[in-house]
């Protein structure tokens, strides 16, 4: 039966009983009910009116939006309910404790809207540029400002670095061969792929329908791109957490799981060989003007920013919008969301190096179970034990066979153990010495082939 609490524990699991596990379900139960008046990404969008506007008065006003505040008060009815349902203090009351902790913050977001205190609950939220990543000493904006100083380089050289500069393609024509991938990857449970007039980008992802807006021109890199990330995490952790009956939190996309959700989803671009520097450049470029919106930007400021990266006024206003939608279009206030796709990136990547190095290839799969965070490991493994969390059903190509994964990792992980700054050093002094770059028609870096390779494949 759905949800019911097995009777066959293994006896390494004893020490969660039956009526603890009752009690916590019932709690999880309550805290699904709870973020489902949290749509933060609803929240704060803008209608087409908006841009419309915007460019009509010449591109010199800010835009003007209106936003509707969440009443916040009936989701911490909610979670104080769950809460109360929460003894103990094991690794799955922790976990639970942590999604009612976010769940609250996004409320309080929400109820903020259009105000300085949206940007406040957003940097509890999601983070900031200024975020430290482990105690390491080093933060998503020292990592945007790598990416945008060693790629932005290349561009006065004859490399290739966006993917539209390749043969271009309708959105209906990618929506059918995307439909064909998919159909082979999730069979009967593959999302429906939606052509809209409007959207805020150019693909949106839900657990049963993939959106790509019309309009919009694509590549074979942009098509590989879409589908590692928008379909084989995104939509493959929602079928796999609907499937989660003992824990339907599982298939639940809250707030405390887009750090993860979103670094998996870059990952698999990296690690499928999809992504361009491009694409890299323009996480890093969002990262660059969070931080400019929080020491005082306004919008005019940001949509000039990526004017001068994009060369297309559209694509400027959208990236603008991303940062300063639900806070302050005056600067001081922006969203906080787009830095996670960088610090996310980051965090899975030293996940699964340490991951492979104690050989738990169990908790690479796991992360696909459902929405989750990484921090969230010890109670998805203790669910599992108990069964109580089934192992995922839809998994990338690269993560259903690890044998890419676990030689790069294992490889790479010897080379963090080498002083950088001294190999620097060796190389620079003969890369100095070398002779001036040859600039050649038959010199330069062109398109390789399709980026599926053989890391996982097409499917």
């Amino acid at each position: 039966m759905e949800g019911a609490v097995p009777t066959d524990l293994p006896p390494a699991a004893d020490h969660l009983s039956l009526a603890t596990i009752a009690r916590l379900q019932t709690a999880a139960g309550l805290l699904r009910k709870a973020e489902k008046p949290v749509r933060v990404l609803r929240a704060v969008s803008w209608g087409p009116e908006v841009a419309e506007a915007f460019f009509a008065a010449g591109e010199k006003e800010l835009p003007k939006v209106t936003y509707t505040p969440l009443d916040a008060a009936p989701v911490h009815e909610a979670l104080r309910a769950a809460r109360a349902l929460i003894d103990g203090d094991g690794p799955v009351q922790a976990w639970l404790l942590r999604i009612a902790d976010v769940i609250g913050i996004g409320a309080d977001m929400l109820a903020g809207i259009g105000t300085k205190e949206f940007h406040r609950q957003s940097v509890r939220l999601y983070g900031s540029p200024q975020a430290d990543l482990l105690n390491c000493d080093v933060r998503p904006f020292d990592l945007a400002r790598m990416l945008d100083q060693v790629l932005g380089s290349f561009q006065n050289l004859e490399i290739n670095l966006d993917a539209k500069n390749e043969a271009t393609t309708t959105a209906e024509d990618l929506a059918l061969r995307m439909a064909k991938i998919l159909a082979r990857h999730f069979g009967d449970a593959a999302p429906k792929i939606e052509l809209v007039d409007h959207l805020s980008a150019n693909a949106l992802a839900g657990a049963r329908y993939i959106r790509i807006r019309r309009g919009a021109e694509f590549s074979d890199r942009d098509l590989a791109q879409l589908v590692q990330h928008e379909a084989f995490v995104h939509v493959a952790t929602s079928l796999n957490g609907a499937a989660q009956s003992a824990f339907p939190i599982l298939g639940a996309g809250h707030p405390g799981t887009t750090r993860t959700q979103e670094g998996l989803a870059v990952f698999a671009e990296l690690i499928s060989g999809s992504m361009d520097p491009s694409r890299l450049m323009r996480l890093a470029d969002r990262v660059l003007a969070i931080q400019m919106s929080m020491d005082g930007a306004d919008f005019l400021e940001l949509y000039r920013f990526f004017g001068e990266r994009t060369q297309n006024k559209f694509a400027a206003f959208e990236n603008a919008r991303r940062v300063t939608r639900g806070g302050l279009v005056e600067g001081g206030g922006p969203f906080t969301k787009d830095s996670v796709y960088l610090e996310g990136l980051v965090r899975v990547h030293n996940f699964l190096r340490i991951a492979v190095q104690e050989t738990r290839v169990d908790c690479i799969r796991l992360l696909f179970a459902g929405k989750m965070d990484i921090e969230d490991m010890p109670a998805i493994t203790t669910l599992a034990a108990h069964g109580l969390c089934t192992f995922p059903r839809f998994l990338p190509p690269w993560a259903r066979d690890l044998r890419f994964v676990l030689s790069y990792i294992a490889y790479s992980s010897f080379l963090n153990r080498m002083n950088l700054e001294r190999v620097r050093e060796h190389y620079k002094v003969m890369l100095d010495s070398c002779a001036a770059p040859v600039v050649a028609a038959n010199a330069a870096v062109q398109p390789g082939p399709s980026p599926w390779g053989t890391r996982g494949g097409e499917p």
